[in-house]
């Protein structure tokens, strides 16, 4: 057993130690600036000895006592085989990982194994020469180690009297080696993080430290507080409520964010609501946003509309995106809360709201809902319906590894608004083709280049909402619904800062019924979007969200959540939360999209660790519900439409 330790260790710290400097040397140009090789192998060795020292703990505290014994001695060798080549694959797994996500395997990783259909045909489809490569690495790595870890000899017994005295070192070195450090707190990430860009603080990691981290986080609902610090309750609530504008006492002392919100728009009836979520369109591909020129469809309706220009999500994956725009909840360093237990029932959503003022609520994708706990989520919180593909009334014409083609799911939009007559209905309706392995029709776009990329896959997303649009305007539902279309997140967020601005900016355009025609350069943040959208539909309501009513006020804010990072921008000024460490402010120049650092401003640190701790505080408290219905006073109807004030 002690002879299989050693081997095992050295083999595994020589492993990580060439993944490290191979991917150091692949990204160089980021390495190099932020001073070069050496602190990522001095904190990667500092890793690898505490993780290894607890792979290695049992068969070493008991090899004195039965590593002369066959049966250990093999049970030690399979123990040792399985964790090289969990090593190995999540290596192997690093790089691609990075391209997609601009960071080492985490807790995606994980989230992704819980949809084996839809991640093997993307990467049946999208990967086929990475897979191929990945599995003879994998294999001839995993012949070598298994060859390495054979259990032919036993150790030598150990005299009697010397075994207790090597189980008591070997403790004492495992147990220091483990902990990692004398200090208060045990090593951890932080303590070998040392640059302004986030994907290389995760270099001196090994994956399978970063994804075992991942595991421990998913099964501790983790707060804020954990991550970023403690702050008085009464102080954050006294700046949460200042900085979303609501003055006086609390409605309900018990919800401190429930207030009343009054309708600009007064339809004579409440118009129709469709939020159309487009899959990974960030503002990096839309030309009028500065992008590139890739959605001539949406600049030409971004003419039509309101067009909220400088609109930042709230995090980097669609369940943070559907969470900001159908419950105005801020981001957290946890879950979003649909995947979290104790929002599965009872939890604030706009289409439970909705329900209260007599609409039919649902929900249609592309996809199958069951992905990411969409389905569960919104049928225990508002939504009546859920209709995925599966479900669909209309025959796809083209389903890809993730579901159907963005033009079967306008379709189905379409003819599910055809059916609807007068009744009042919210529909979110969530897209799928601008998703690695990029798959759409063919004959649809003028493709440039490999057709399966990510330009020509947006230029198909464009493409399909233009054809949505240019129906929608002559049908009989288009003078009575205000349609959102707006990204979840852009693709593949990445940049060599702690958190990469540039690309949590995503279009976000207002148009239809009584909507104003308005290009717009203020700050707006994902969770803004729902409380104006009630505004613009002519609904006055109660509600707990902190998001503002851009038809009556702007915050000039955004949130992001970037990993463990908190992004908090006001104004051309971010504040970045860090965990375990002290906060960081830049001064962000949009034009050059650029960062750079400044003195930290106390008042604005505390601005962002109370918006960073109120989320976690509300989820644990459930205090984000939905009011009762007797708290609802909607307002009395107006003889004719008015326009809102942007």
């Amino acid at each position: 057993m002690r002879r299989l330790s050693w081997r095992f260790f050295a083999a595994a710290f020589v492993l990580l130690t060439l993944s490290r400097i191979g991917l150091s040397l692949w990204l160089w140009p980021r390495v190099q600036p932020v001073g070069g090789l050496w602190p990522i192998l001095l904190g990667g060795w500092r890793i690898d000895l505490s993780y290894l020292a607890m792979i290695c703990a049992w068969p070493v505290l008991l090899s004195p006592w039965l590593g002369h014994r066959p049966l250990a001695v093999r049970l030690s060798a399979y123990w040792y085989r399985l964790w090289w080549l969990l090593l190995v694959l999540l290596e192997v797994s690093t790089p691609q990982f990075i391209i997609e996500y601009d960071t080492r395997p985490n807790r995606l990783f994980i989230e992704y194994l819980t949809s084996p259909r839809e991640v093997s045909a993307m990467l049946w489809h999208g990967y086929k020469g990475v897979l191929l490569a990945g599995v003879l690495v994998l294999a001839a790595l995993g012949w070598f180690g298994f060859r390495l870890l054979s259990w032919r000899r036993v150790d030598a017994r150990m005299r009697l009297w010397l075994r207790p005295v090597f189980t008591v070192v070997a403790f004492a070195v495992l147990f220091l080696a483990g902990r990692g450090t004398l200090e208060h707190r045990p090593l951890n990430a932080a303590q070998v993080a040392f640059s302004d860009d986030a994907m290389i603080n995760t270099l001196p990691l090994n994956s399978a430290y970063n994804v075992s981290s991942a595991i421990w986080a998913m099964g501790n609902e983790r707060s804020a507080s954990a991550v970023y610090g403690k702050m008085p309750e009464a102080e954050m609530q006294a700046i949460v409520r200042r900085a979303a504008g609501l003055d006086g006492a609390p409605l309900d002392p018990a919800m401190p964010s429930l207030h009343r919100q009054q309708a600009s728009a007064t339809p004579a009836r409440p118009y129709n609501l469709v939020i159309i979520a487009e899959e990974s369109l960030g503002a990096q591909f839309v030309g009028s946003l500065g992008g590139k020129d890739l959605t001539p469809n949406l600049d030409a309706l971004g003419t039509q509309g309101w067009m909220l220009a400088r609109t930042y999500a709230t995090g980097t994956r669609s369940v943070r995106g559907l969470e900001a725009l159908t419950t105005g909840f801020l981001p957290t360093p946890a879950e979003a809360v649909l995947k979290l237990p104790r929002s599965q029932r009872g939890f604030f959503t706009i289409a439970g709201l909705l329900d209260q003022y007599g609409y039919h609520t649902r929900f249609i994708y592309g996809g199958e809902a069951h992905f990411d706990n969409m389905k569960g989520f919104f049928l225990g919180n508002g939504f009546k319906e859920v209709i995925d593909q599966p479900k669909f009334d209309l025959q796809p014409g083209f389903v890809g590894s993730w579901g159907a083609a963005d033009e079967d799911m306008f379709n189905e939009l379409h003819h599910r608004l055809m059916q609807d007559g007068d009744k009042p209905t919210f529909t979110l309706a969530f897209s799928v083709s601008n998703h690695t392995p990029w798959e759409y029709p063919k004959g649809r776009i003028q493709t440039q280049g490999d057709p399966a990329s990510v330009d020509n896959s947006v230029r198909y997303a464009d493409w399909a909402i233009g054809q949505f649009f240019e129906r929608a305007k002559k049908s009989p539902y288009w003078n009575h619904t205000v349609f959102l279309v707006v990204a979840d997140h852009d693709a593949r967020v990445f940049g060599a800062s702690l958190v990469p601005v540039r690309h949590f900016h995503i279009p976000a355009l207002i148009l239809g019924a009584g909507v104003p025609v308005r290009r717009d350069e203020h700050l707006v943040s994902q969770v803004d979007l729902a409380p104006t959208l009630l505004s613009l539909i002519g609904i006055s309501s109660v509600h707990p969200m902190l998001g503002a009513d851009l038809t009556r006020r702007y915050p000039d804010r955004a949130i992001m959540q970037y990993g463990d990072n908190y992004g908090y921008l006001k104004g051309d000024r971010l504040l970045v939360l860090l965990p375990q460490k002290p906060a960081s402010e830049f001064r962000y120049d949009v034009a050059a999209e650029k960062l750079t650092p400044e003195a930290v401003d106390p008042a604005l640190a505390k601005e962002a660790l109370a918006h960073a701790l109120w989320p976690s505080w509300a989820y644990a408290n459930q205090r984000y519900k939905l009011p009762p219905e007797s708290m609802q006073r909607p307002a009395a109807p107006a003889a004719s439409a008015s326009t809102a004030r942007p």
